[in-house]
């Protein structure tokens, strides 16, 4: 405590904030990342699906594969970073995913070859045989697309939070893992009120079907990033942007103590990498694996299926005001999460509390808020904007544990580790992802065509309720399996 008031009253006036300069290019990256999944989700409905004749279970298998290769492609993402270094790996995962974002856009010729038809038209207006052979043959398409923007987008929460713990002292990772991961509330923020327009702009200037060149500008703005890191990125003790006041603080947490064997033990810590099948022999491992599991899949269902619900229940296409107002709302809402990353800090200062017992704290508080899905659909029978509301809290209490989930990694995990292990959670929120989005296509397109009852609802609102209840009670038990494998703070020494 003496030595961070020491750093602090000798540094304040003169130290670097370049820390917050690389927190804003994670916070891009994240944006981009979702904004580059949105675009499917936002066009396939009043788009896409005309022309391909897909159905909610087309749909559906093509969200659940690109969560299946998402999920596994960060058990590798993780040590791909580890081992290649933040800036380097960055770039690649990056531009990786922005050229599968642009594949997008040649699935539609792609189909017409494969088919022998001529144009977008002669799909629109096929029937029978032909128009089952045009779905079957456009999903198969969209998923070698989404398998290599999966790849590629598994890369980026691994790398952005091993670069916060470069850039951050342990009290202030948090905050900036909640700035760098409000991208996604941002990129979802953004979407509805350009990828509509945007397609149906290109749309109305003969270019394509519009949901083409969506895909291209959306995509290409990753490689606007790739400039900017290679020109900005460097490690914190390298970077001629980052004076000795402020690289002192980056380091707080090593002047902690200084004692001769607590020196050592960091640096060993530091330098030494866990073989990837030892990482799994720790309780710490798998409470962020279940952490990850039993909530991932609620995010990415809101976010690959909302589009949709506000189409199917309440007939508002994607590209309509009333729609684009809707989500616009939602996201808006989701960016409280902002203020997630603070909770714990306030408890530490108020409680004297652990950053782990501190931050388990607040994803309790977290966890409470989702139960509020449960009720979105019965509210929805009296205006549209309850589910609305009620899921934007839900998923501002989601971005705000997922913040702390994060954060939970880099105080518990040595710093060459840290990827990997984020990637290894990744990769259960994946499965998760994959699981809900298969099932969901499914539930509706059933639920659709039967006119299935539940609780008072029938037809698709129905299945939208099951899958709420879903939704709603998941956090609180991923919060209490986490508790159970890890109930207090222990750090992983390498010997």
């Amino acid at each position: 405590m003496e030595i961070k008031q020491t750093i602090d009253n000798e540094y304040s006036r003169k130290m670097t904030s370049f820390r917050w300069v690389i927190c804003f290019l994670l916070f891009l990256a994240t944006t981009v990342n979702y904004m580059d999944r949105q675009v499917l989700s936002l066009t396939w409905k009043d788009f896409i699906a005309p022309e391909f004749h897909w159905t909610d279970a087309d749909y559906g298998v093509i969200t659940a594969i690109f969560s299946i290769v998402y999920a596994v492609a960060n058990l590798f993402a993780g040590r791909f970073i580890d081992w290649m270094g933040t800036k380097k790996g960055y770039l690649w995962a990056i531009g990786v995913w922005s050229a599968g974002a642009c594949l997008h856009a040649l699935c539609g010729w792609a189909t017409e070859h494969t088919v022998g038809l001529h144009n977008a038209a002669e799909m629109v207006g096929a029937t029978g045989t032909v128009a089952s052979l045009v779905a079957i043959t456009s999903v198969y398409y969209f998923i070698a697309a989404r398998i290599v923007l999966a790849v590629g987008e598994s890369g980026n929460f691994p790398a952005a939070v091993k670069v916060t713990a470069e850039y951050f002292p342990k009290r202030d990772r948090a905050y900036a893992t909640a700035i760098f991961n409000a991208g996604a509330t941002v990129g979802a923020l953004a979407a509805p009120v350009s990828i509509p327009p945007l397609a149906r702009f290109f749309q109305n200037m003969g270019v394509g079907n519009g949901w083409e060149m969506a895909f291209v500008v959306i995509g290409g703005l990753g490689f606007v990033w790739m400039g900017l890191w290679m020109f900005y990125y460097k490690k914190p003790a390298q970077n001629p942007r980052v004076n000795e006041a402020e690289l002192a603080y980056i380091e707080l947490d090593n002047h902690a103590d200084e004692s001769p064997e607590k020196k050592a033990s960091e640096e060993d810590t530091n330098k030494d990498v866990i073989p990837f099948w030892q990482c799994f022999k720790y309780p710490q491992t798998w409470a962020v694996v279940f952490g990850k599991f039993f909530t991932d899949g609620v995010w990415w269902f809101f976010l690959f299926w909302i589009p949709a619900y506000i189409s199917d229940v309440y007939g508002f296409a994607s590209d309509t005001g009333t729609a684009q107002m809707l989500i616009f709302v939602l996201y808006a809402i989701t960016m409280l999460s902002i203020y997630g990353g603070k909770l714990p800090t306030i408890i530490m200062n108020k409680t004297g509390l652990n950053p782990y017992a501190a931050r388990m704290r607040a994803m309790f508080i977290f966890a409470l808020f989702p139960l509020l899905a449960i009720f979105a659909q019965p509210l929805g029978a009296y205006s549209y904007w309850w589910p609305v509301i009620i899921i934007g809290i839900a998923g501002a209490a989601h971005q705000s544990w997922s913040a702390n989930i994060y954060s939970v990694v880099g105080d518990m995990f040595p710093k060459s580790t840290i990827a990997t292990i984020i990637g290894v959670g990744g990769m259960a929120g994946g499965v998760s992802s994959f699981l809900i989005n298969l099932c969901s296509g499914r539930l509706f397109d059933y639920a659709g065509e039967t006119g299935m009852r539940f609780m008072g609802f029938e037809g698709k609102p129905a299945g939208y309720f099951i899958v709420f209840c879903i939704c709603g009670v998941s956090y609180l038990v991923g919060w209490c399996i986490m508790k159970l494998l890890v109930p207090k703070y222990k750090k992983i020494v390498i010997k």
